[in-house]
């Protein structure tokens, strides 16, 4: 249910954006984050426009690959070979999807309030909310599956979502982004990474997957 409902959002945010009926709403939040008749000027205090640019790294593609890489390192060497596949493949197929959809789409970038940060891609959707999701999302519900309490696996979970917000939530702020195209990629992000880890409840169910809290073979 939570995957159909992940993907109703995208269409309908989609369908809306294409039409042209989410474009006052986007220029009205863009222009709201900015002082009145000041648009380079950010609202808040000073250190929070660093504060965005740091965050909104975490979104980026360098990070990101990092991340994955010490988690495809950790899985090796704990022997879930399986699991370290699904993951690879999972954050590899996200960051293709984001890219196909961008250029198909080939939104352009907010140009009502000057960016903060360099850009080159096309808008729609957010890359760096959608791999957010996804990467952050299915490594948070990898750790979950293996933690024995549920507290635990509530706080990865959490933590996962913080995340996603707050590098979505960045890119809106730092003007590089129309809110539909964060709210595009939370949704694309979101259905895909769960349909990731129903594929691996699924696969686990088969045998083709280490269930949580069991060493790999090669670990054993």
């Amino acid at each position: 249910m939570a995957v159909v409902l992940a993907l109703f959002a995208f269409i309908k945010v989609t369908e809306e954006m294409l039409e042209g009926d989410t474009r006052a709403f986007d220029e009205w939040l863009l222009r709201s984050l900015r002082r009145p008749g000041q648009p380079e000027v950010p609202i808040g205090p000073q250190w929070l426009i660093a504060a965005a640019r740091d965050i909104t790294v975490l979104g980026g593609t360098t990070v990101l690959v990092v991340v994955l890489i010490l988690a495809v390192g950790y899985l090796a060497l704990d022997g879930k070979y399986a699991t370290m596949y699904l993951v690879a493949v999972a954050a590899g197929g996200g960051g293709l999807l984001s890219t196909a959809m961008k250029y198909l789409i080939g939104r352009e970038r907010p140009d009502v309030v000057p960016h903060f940060v360099a850009v080159a891609s096309p808008s729609f959707p957010s890359g760096h909310s959608m791999l957010a999701a996804v990467v952050y999302l299915t490594l948070g519900a990898l750790l979950a599956r293996f933690a024995a309490r549920r507290r635990v696996r509530t706080y990865f979970l959490a933590v996962a979502l913080l995340l996603a917000f707050l590098v979505g939530s960045s890119r809106v702020y730092l003007g590089v982004h129309y809110p539909t195209d964060v709210l595009s990629g939370w949704a694309a992000g979101l259905a895909w990474a769960l349909g990731c880890w129903l594929i691996a409840r699924y696969l686990q169910y088969r045998g083709k997957v280490e269930p949580p809290g069991t060493p790999g073979s090669a670990a054993s």
